[in-house]
């Protein structure tokens, strides 16, 4: 069974929260509160780089490979899965799933969108690599 667009949805949004959770603490504690809140400038530093871009990439693909899901997913028991074999991904696949976030997004989020109007429920980034979202079977 797919799943469809509103439980990806708050898949992401508990995905998001948890990382907020743990990337502002990091921040405010390596820059403190007011480089953050009087800064003009976007990345603050290397260890921002570090904390705020690529810890998220990382953990996100960590998640991908060894759970077949984020935390998020994992709580509405969905896993992510090769279309074809409807096996684990290949780490290439999920390289490429992450990375097709950037066209997903930056076309007004039509990438997301379309997963409510495709028969498999597959996002752009889902056709570009080659996955599917769909429940997980009962242990």
């Amino acid at each position: 069974m797919y799943v469809g667009f509103w439980e990806r949805l708050a898949a992401t949004l508990l995905d998001s929260l948890m990382l907020i959770c743990i990337t502002v603490p990091l921040t405010l504690y390596v820059y403190g509160i007011d480089p953050i809140m009087t800064g003009n400038t976007l990345i603050k530093g290397p260890l921002d780089l570090l904390i705020n871009y690529l810890l998220p990439v990382v953990l996100v693909i960590l998640f991908w490979r060894y759970k077949s899901a984020t935390p998020g997913k994992m709580a509405l028991r969905a896993i992510i899965v090769d279309a074809d074999t409807l096996q684990k991904p290949s780490s290439a696949s999920l390289i490429i799933r992450y990375l097709g976030y950037i066209p997903s997004t930056l076309l007004f989020g039509l990438g997301y969108i379309w997963v409510a109007f495709d028969p498999r429920k597959q996002s752009w980034h889902d056709k570009l690599a080659g996955t599917l979202v769909i429940r997980a079977p009962k242990d």
